[in-house]
């Protein structure tokens, strides 16, 4: 695992992963006021293997103590410091949290820069390219090695259910997480989760099955105008399969609402909607204390 300490010969200096935990420590701080397990924190770069290669990773925790292991998967922007800045707010609640570059197939992250223009035809197939290895298959054999990783790591307690959440892309992705880790995956949230109920024999609802997780999907209200029977469908999902699953359409909020950084369009109301935001992720916390995660 990268990210190890090193000390110096020279006085006075600190180490790159000590720098990180103080200067984590310090924003976190200045931007709650919390003066506690905050200071404790340690957000470091890994790398960690998996069937297709090498990926890159960032592992956020508490310096001390063993704390439930959760998976969060990006949004198509990638592994960047708004979703760093997720883990290390669910970290500070006692979690150990791996954040995966979901494309270290083809790039190191972030990936894509949230400047992209999703009109641009070169753009889309910019898009296209970094998502094309991540076929059902993929992402679950990528969320075993995600799963097997943290209980490698000693921060993480092996007798805890782990969780799993996603925004977007990532949204599917929890799902087949859970699914290729029925034993280990307690709980998962997706929030604005495109391609969660599609027409292929791959569709994440068809999951449903083979998981032993209870989920919670907060869903946008545009993706439900454009699908909404997806909803009933995988409300249909989990009661067939016996499992628990709260299904909530955010009024009023567009699909991002829940990622501060979403880029905006000129002449239209932001993505982000704070308010909205915390309740999701109040619903997050929500369900991994109900499922002991």
């Amino acid at each position: 695992m990268e990210g190890s300490s090193h000390v110096s010969d020279e006085p006075n200096t600190i180490s790159r992963r000590e720098f990180t935990a103080l200067s984590l420590a310090a924003g976190v701080a200045a931007a709650t006021g919390a003066s506690g397990a905050a200071e404790e924190l340690i957000d470091e770069d890994v790398r960690l293997t998996t069937s297709a290669g090498v990926c890159d990773a960032a592992l956020v925790h508490q310096k001390k103590g063993a704390w439930p292991g959760v998976i969060l998967f990006s949004d198509v922007f990638g592994l960047r410091p708004t979703m760093r800045d997720m883990a290390k707010r669910l970290a500070g609640d006692g979690f150990t949290v791996l954040v995966p570059n979901p494309f270290y197939r083809t790039t190191k992250p972030p990936g894509l820069s949230t400047d992209i223009d999703f009109n641009n035809a070169a753009d889309r197939a910019r898009i296209a390219a970094l998502r094309e290895p991540l076929t059902s298959d993929a992402v679950m054999q990528d969320a075993t090695a995600y799963v097997k990783f943290l209980d490698s790591q000693a921060c993480v307690d092996k007798k805890a259910p782990m969780g799993v959440f996603g925004y977007c892309m990532g949204g599917p992705m929890t799902m087949q997480a859970a699914a290729a880790n029925p034993d280990r995956i307690g709980a998962g949230a997706s929030f604005h989760g495109g391609g969660l109920v599609t027409d292929k024999p791959d569709s994440p609802h068809l999951l449903v099955p083979k998981m032993k997780a209870q989920f919670y999907f907060a869903v946008a209200m545009n993706d439900d105008q454009r699908q909404p029977d997806a909803k009933t469908k995988l409300d249909e999902a989990f009661k067939a399969a016996n499992l628990q699953a709260k299904i909530e359409v955010y009024d009023g909020c567009a699909h991002g609402w829940c990622v501060k950084d979403m880029p905006n369009t000129p002449g239209k109301p932001p993505i982000y909607n704070a308010p909205q935001a915390e309740r999701a992720w109040g619903e997050l916390k929500s369900l991994y204390k109900r499922a002991h995660v």
